[in-house]
C-alpha cells in the first residue's frame, strides 16, 4: 500500500513511522519553505516532494496537477493530511483522484467552524448562540439580542489563531468593515465564560474505541492573546463530568459523520449555568503536544493508531493497543532563554521534555490523580518564575 501524507507544517512523525512499520510505501508532500529546517524521520519515508508556498499557502489547482502527475508512476492508495490546514487539500485530491477517504462535504464539518455549528444545531446539540457574518440585518439582530462580549472567529483557522473577543457593536463593526471581502469567512458567537475541555478520540467504522477527556488550565484563547503558560490535564476517571463529556463526544462525532481516524474536540462548561456546550471539532491529532500527553498517560499514541486505521481501511483487522489508566498533565511555555536549563525539574513523574529553542515543556504522568495535580501546580508556579516569556498573538498560522 502506498500512502501519500500531506504536511504543510512539520508534524506527524509517528504517523510516518507507524505507516512504514505497517509495511507501507510512504510518500510525503510538504512545503518547500521548510525543506532545510524540518527534521523528518527520513528512515521512514520513501520519497519527499515539495510544493512552492511563497505566500505560505499551496495553490489548489497546482497541487492537484502535481499529485496527478505523481500518480502516473505511483499507485496512490491513501491520502492523509497531517495538519488541520491540509484537510481541504487532501479532500480535494481524494475527490479528484477518486481515492477512498473523507470527501469535501464531510471535511467541512471538521474544518469550517460555521459548518460544524450548523450541523450541531441541526442535530440538537448544545452550542453557543452564533451567526454567520453575512447579512448585516441578521448580524445586527444577533448583536442586539445577545449581550456582549462576543467572540469573532475565522471559519478556517485552527486553535485560537485569529479569534477576537469583542465588547461593543462599534468595535465589532470596525473590525468587520476592515475585513473587506473576507467578512463571510467569519462567524460571531456568544462568549460563554467557563472551563474549557477537550476530548481526544480514536474512531474506526464510526465507533469510538478510545477517548480521553482533559481540562485546559487557562483557556487557549486567553493564553494565545494574553500570554502565559499553556496547561492541560486529564480528568479524574469515573466522575460525572468525565462521563458527561464522553457521552456528548459520541453525539458530536456521530453528528459530524467521522467514519474512521482521530479527533480533537473542544467543549466549554458554562460558569453560570453549568451546562456543557460543544465548541469545535477536528479530524486530526490535537496540537500543542497533546498527543505526547495522551501517549504518556494512556500508552495510546494517537498518531500511530491513526496510521493503523488508515492502513486497515475498514477491513476489520484494526485492534486498539493496550490502554493504561494513568493520569497526566502537560505544560508548555515560551522561555526567555534560548536553551532553558530545566535540570532542576527532575521528579520521577516527569516523563517527557520539550526540546525547542526558547520553549520549555513537560509531561507529567502518574497512577495518582492527586500527584499529577500537585506537580502541575508546582511546575506552573516555578515555570512562570524561571522561564516565562510573552509573545504577541498570531493572526495567521505563518506568523
Amino acid at each position: 500500500m502506498t500512502v501519500l501524507c500531506i504536511a504543510s507544517y512539520e508534524k506527524g512523525h509517528e504517523f510516518l513511522r507507524e505507516a512504514k512499520r505497517q509495511g507501507c510505501r510512504v510518500l510525503l508532500l510538504t512545503s518547500h519553505s521548510i525543506k532545510d529546517s524540518a527534521k523528518w524521520p527520513v528512515e521512514s519515508i520513501d520519497e519527499i516532494y515539495y510544493m512552492p508556498d511563497e505566500q505560505k499557502k499551496w495553490d489548489r489547482q497546482q497541487t492537484i496537477n502535481a499529485v496527478s502527475y505523481l500518480a502516473r508512476t505511483e499507485q496512490l492508495d491513501r491520502i492523509v493530511p497531517l495538519d488541520d490546514f491540509d484537510l481541504e487539500m487532501a479532500a480535494s485530491l481524494r475527490e479528484h483522484l477518486r481515492i477512498p477517504g473523507m470527501g469535501e462535504t464531510t471535511t467541512r464539518y471538521f474544518r469550517d467552524k460555521l459548518a460544524m455549528r450548523r450541523q450541531a444545531a441541526d442535530k440538537g446539540l448544545n452550542i453557543p448562540d452564533f451567526v454567520h457574518v453575512l447579512n448585516y440585518d441578521t448580524v445586527n439582530a444577533f448583536l442586539d439580542r445577545v449581550a456582549a462580549p462576543w467572540v469573532l472567529k475565522p471559519r478556517f483557522m485552527a486553535g485560537a489563531i485569529g479569534i477576537k473577543k469583542v465588547y461593543s457593536k462599534v468595535e465589532f463593526w470596525k473590525i468587520v468593515k476592515a475585513l473587506g471581502d473576507d467578512q463571510s469567512n467569519y462567524l460571531v458567537e456568544k462568549y460563554i465564560p467557563g472551563h474549557i475541555f477537550h476530548v481526544d478520540s480514536v474512531v474506526t467504522e464510526r465507533e469510538i474505541v478510545f477517548a480521553v477527556a482533559s481540562r485546559y488550565g487557562r483557556p487557549p484563547m486567553d493564553v494565545s492573546h494574553e500570554g502565559g503558560v499553556f496547561t492541560t490535564r486529564l480528568l479524574e476517571h469515573g466522575t460525572p463530568l468525565e462521563t458527561s463529556l464522553l457521552e456528548k463526544n459520541q453525539l458530536v462525532l456521530a453528528a459530524m459523520g467521522l467514519l474512521r481516524g482521530v479527533s480533537h474536540t473542544e467543549y466549554i462548561q458554562g460558569r453560570e449555568d453549568g451546562k456543557i456546550y460543544f465548541l469545535e471539532t477536528s479530524a486530526r491529532v490535537g496540537g500543542a503536544h497533546i498527543a505526547d500527553l495522551v501517549a504518556n498517560a494512556t500508552g495510546i499514541n494517537l498518531w500511530a493508531e491513526w496510521a493503523k486505521i488508515e492502513v486497515d481501511g475498514g477491513a476489520g483487522k484494526y485492534k486498539l493497543g493496550e490502554v493504561q489508566n494513568n493520569y497526566g498533565g502537560l505544560l508548555v511555555s515560551l522561555a526567555r532563554q534560548e536553551k532553558p536549563d530545566c535540570s532542576a525539574y527532575n521528579d520521577p513523574e516527569l516523563v517527557w521534555r520539550m526540546e525547542k529553542k526558547h520553549h520549555v515543556g513537560f509531561v507529567i504522568a502518574s497512577p495518582s490523580y492527586e500527584r499529577v495535580q500537585y506537580l502541575m501546580d508546582q511546575y506552573l508556579e516555578r515555570v512562570c518564575e524561571d522561564f516565562l516569556a510573552v509573545a504577541p498573538p498570531r493572526a495567521k498560522p505563518s506568523e
